[in-house]
């Protein structure tokens, strides 16, 4: 008991000691808003330590000393612009010097993938964008020769025929690719041709795409299932540049009983036998050698 007794007094005699003590009041100032605004412009911002390059060499100097670098091959534009300067010097009295720059310049060969001088063979080779560089398609045009050129359309099949080329796996992740092509051509080309690669599985939804889109620019579209088969697309239209469509007509005959014979054994239940009766009993003249071939 005399033990609770010191705790109730401690107790009590610890909380009159904290009532005796001054109560501290904390005052928060809350600047007023033409002090913030000072404040604010009068800051400055510090200073970045990052400091860009003003030009792509400058910001890759270093490599050049690197020992990883080599110097580039002159390119072939330095070379003629040099050539120019060094043949000012010779003086042009001479006919021969000319004669051997001009040998000089014909026998240069054409780089492969360039574009050629003579219009010829551009007209007997397939003219490819540079868009379509690294297509593995171009591995497999084997039977017709193609170069590089700068056109709109990805394949010149000819002088009133194009073709662009489309990954249906591609249409899948840009479906406004193919309609942004097809209004760069600005209807120039007779026939433009949609060649698709078919690379996917699910093929409903993705063809009924590109075929709406083919069918409301009057686009040609054929649908190929390998690289094989696409090269012998363009192959073929390519070769059939300037052939007349008389091999896919079909080849009516110009006689009367020939169009006859045509006309009647269209309908159903009507044999050539019967043209001959129908003939003979409406007054229609059958010649002999007909009647045989019957």
């Amino acid at each position: 008991m005399a033990n609770e007794d010191d705790d109730g007094e401690k107790s009590r005699s610890l909380h009159q000691q904290i009532a005796r003590k001054p109560k501290t009041q904390i005052v928060i100032g809350v600047p007023s808003y033409q002090e913030v605004l000072e404040s604010s412009q009068t800051k400055s911002t510090p200073p970045s330590l990052f400091k860009p390059s003003q030009s792509f060499s400058q910001a890759f100097a270093f490599v050049k000393s690197s020992d990883v670098y080599s110097p580039p091959p002159p390119s072939s534009a330095a070379a003629s612009s040099s050539q120019p300067s060094g043949a000012s010097q010779v003086p042009h009295s001479s006919s021969q010097t000319h004669q051997t720059d001009g040998a000089s310049s014909s026998s240069t060969p054409v780089a492969t993938g360039s574009v050629p001088s003579n219009t010829t063979q551009n007209r007997n080779a397939i003219l490819v964008s540079h868009r379509q560089k690294g297509n593995p398609l171009l591995k497999h045009i084997r039977n017709v020769k193609w170069v590089f050129s700068d056109i709109i359309p990805d394949y010149v099949l000819g002088q009133n025929s194009c073709a662009l080329y489309l990954s249906l796996r591609y249409h899948l992740l840009h479906p406004d690719y193919l309609y942004f092509r097809i209004r760069e051509l600005q209807k120039n080309f007779k026939l433009s041709v949609v060649l698709c690669h078919v690379d996917v599985e699910d093929t409903v939804k993705p063809l009924l795409e590109v075929t709406k889109t083919a069918l409301l620019h009057d686009c040609t579209l054929l649908c190929a299932w390998s690289m094989t088969e696409c090269a012998r697309y363009l192959e073929t239209i390519k070769v059939y540049e300037n052939k007349p469509a008389d091999l896919i007509q079909g080849q009516m005959d110009t006689d009367y009983l020939s169009r006859l014979n045509h006309s009647l054994t269209s309908i159903r239940h009507v044999n050539k036998s019967d043209v001959v009766t129908l003939g003979s009993t409406f007054g229609v003249e059958l010649k002999r050698p007909y009647v045989q071939l019957l």
